[in-house]
């Protein structure tokens, strides 16, 4: 037997350790990071922030689990409509119509944009649906497959031959994938994410749930969002907190790809929970929505 043949075991055994030991490593770095920037007078006011609004959605949670999805649609006459209303309907009827699909995070459910639905409403958006998944979903893949689906039958359903998503945290990235990997471009206008981990979080590597290990920095559905899409021309909007903890490092939730259409915009000292209900935030969003244009830069929300 050659010298080869006897060192292989002990490679593959060598192999395997470096493996655990980077997993390891990787995770201490993400509770070293957090641990830096705890205390800093920005991070404890978003926390602060954080709490008020996770007590809100906690009350609220429930509510998502018997009331359904609450899709809400109309139909686009000027009955009963406010100035705001009337506004966005008489100047762009299209964009009144473009039926909005809000897609949740992990362990959530739709109640946590009951603010954002409010204001759409408000402005004049008459077509507003929610997707929703299990938190004990596998498969971001299969996930957005199910969004696809979803997406056909509203189309059909409202007429539209295109549709916007919005979605936080997890579903920001069901939804880009949905978009980038399923054809989902030629569907979806704008793609709005709040608090996505579009380069995965070091933070992932803290549990060994397998939906959690695809949003690591080195999964393979990382790799696979990072190849070509030369062919996609979806608008991207990626909002991205200086202050979220699930997140690590925070720049990970910015969309930096070479053929996507993105603009990414940083939120200053909000929460990762707390993004679907920061009022800045949702006006921005309503903004973005109401003008059928494209954009590709970098602000700030203060």
């Amino acid at each position: 037997m050659s010298s080869e043949a006897v060192d292989e075991p002990g490679q593959a055994v060598a192999a395997a350790g470096g493996s655990w030991q980077d997993g390891v490593r990787g995770a201490l770095d993400g509770l070293m990071y957090g641990a830096r920037s705890a205390l800093s007078p920005r991070v404890l006011q978003g926390a602060a922030v954080e709490i008020g609004w996770l007590t809100t959605h906690l009350a609220m949670y429930p509510l998502g689990l018997v009331s359904g999805s609450g899709s809400r649609t109309e139909r686009l006459n000027l009955t009963g409509l406010t100035p705001a209303q009337r506004g966005l309907l008489v100047h762009d009827v299209r964009a009144a119509g473009t039926p909005i699909l809000l897609a949740h995070g992990i362990i959530d459910n739709h109640t946590v944009f009951a603010l954002m639905r409010r204001q759409l409403l408000r402005r004049g958006f008459s077509s507003i649906h929610t997707f929703s998944y299990s938190p004990l979903t596998l498969d971001v893949r299969r996930t957005a497959e199910r969004m696809g689906d979803e997406i056909e039958r509203i189309c059909e359903e409202s007429g539209s031959d295109q549709i916007h998503l919005v979605g936080h945290s997890l579903g920001g990235l069901i939804a880009r994938y949905y978009i980038q990997r399923l054809g989902g471009h030629e569907r979806v206008h704008t793609c709005v994410t709040l608090g996505t981990p579009h380069e995965g979080t070091v933070a992932a590597r803290l549990l060994p749930w397998p939906l959690v290990k695809q949003v690591r920095p080195d999964s393979d559905l990382m790799a696979e969002l990072a190849e070509p899409a030369p062919d996609c021309r979806t608008r991207f909007v990626a909002f991205y907190s200086d202050v979220d903890q699930l997140i690590v490092p925070q720049r990970r939730a910015r969309i930096r790809h070479p053929d996507l259409l993105a603009s990414n915009v940083r939120v200053r000292g909000v929460g990762h929970l707390s993004l679907p209900f920061h009022g800045e935030v949702v006006h921005q969003i309503t903004g973005m929505l109401a003008q059928l244009d494209e954009q590709n830069d970098e602000n700030t929300v203060a």
